[in-house]
């Protein structure tokens, strides 16, 4: 499988990647977003950014990277990096299938993206991929399964996704809302010939949201690279937004409220690479420190007090704004 060579990796930071979501667009719903990038928004202007944070990852470990179609022009970004690049030979790239995006360039679009996990879809999304990254995609996943997702049972879909398995693609799929464990399980019961579908599996887990926790536990245990994303709950766990429980251990540790807030997520013995989200080269670096940060168990203790139920994390999720 095209994704098992991250394995082969053995950077400290090794096991932490960068999603695109935040760069990728011009808006999107991560707090502090005016702050980090500012009013020039242009394609050349987020390329620029994309290619500097792709850069200094590169230049510090890490070696697997995400895109998505609906993360505006991420695939674009980073294949036009990768080209730039060639002596970047090692690293990992993963991208989704499943969304449209339907904002654009704009930040106060009606719908910024349009969820649609039909075999059509994926037939139009997967050229348009291709188009961009070819052979250096390694893996592709299904973008935010939900239990009632037809593309749990949709036969056809399947045969699409083994074939492109069979051509060198490692399947995968990303869960969100409150319902990411039930999602999990269908997904790992789905196969293909007798043989499972699915290689590797991304959900939100972060201090605040840790229902998927088990399920993954179980993933991992079944053979899948599990993916962690949101591991900042979308700013909610960075310095200026902190709850004071995590700002305490981060005074601690003497390092961010960023990097203690992926230490608990990289301790987790199911996680296989965390993302960073970040959207300055600076909240990279910090971010990085994760890597380094060890919590004793009091203080784990203490960070477990910050969980909400998954009902009320995604509901508060749904309500912020795209900026």
């Amino acid at each position: 499988m095209p994704f098992a060579r991250l394995a082969a990796a053995t950077t400290p930071t090794c096991h932490i990647g960068l999603g695109l979501a935040a760069v990728g667009r011009p808006g999107y719903i991560n707090l502090g977003r005016d702050r980090d990038l500012g009013e020039d928004r242009t394609v050349e202007a987020l390329r620029e950014r994309t290619h500097d944070l792709l850069d200094a990852a590169y230049a510090q470990g890490v070696r697997y990277f995400d895109a998505a179609r609906s993360y505006g022009r991420s695939e674009e970004f980073l294949a036009d990096w990768l080209r730039e690049r060639p002596d970047a030979d090692d690293v990992v790239v993963g991208s989704k299938w499943g969304y449209t995006y339907t904002a654009d360039w704009s930040t106060d679009a009606e719908k910024h993206e349009v969820k649609d996990h039909g075999v059509a879809t994926y037939d139009r999304q997967r050229a348009e991929t291709d188009a961009l990254l070819g052979d250096r995609l390694d893996l592709y996943q299904i973008h935010s399964l939900t239990p009632d997702s037809p593309a749990l049972g949709d036969k056809e879909l399947h045969a699409r996704l083994a074939e492109a398995a069979a051509q060198g693609r490692t399947i995968g799929f990303s869960t969100s809302g409150p319902a990411q464990a039930d999602a999990i399980r269908a997904a790992l019961a789905v196969t293909v010939d007798g043989e499972p579908l699915f290689r590797t599996v991304q959900s939100t887990y972060n201090a605040l949201e840790t229902s998927a926790g088990p399920a993954l536990a179980e993933a991992h245990e079944a053979g899948l690279t599990v993916i962690v994303k949101e591991g900042m709950a979308n700013g909610r766990l960075a310095d200026r937004h902190a709850p004071d429980v995590l700002r305490a251990v981060a005074e601690e540790t003497a390092l961010g409220c960023d990097a203690v807030a992926l230490a608990l997520v990289l301790r987790q013995p199911w996680a296989g690479v965390v993302l960073s989200g970040a959207a300055t080269v600076s909240q990279l670096g910090s971010n990085l420190h994760a890597a380094v940060v060890d919590l004793d168990d009091d203080q784990v203790a203490r960070l477990g007090t910050l969980v909400e139920a998954p009902e009320a994390y995604w509901e508060r999720r749904g309500q912020l704004p795209w900026h």
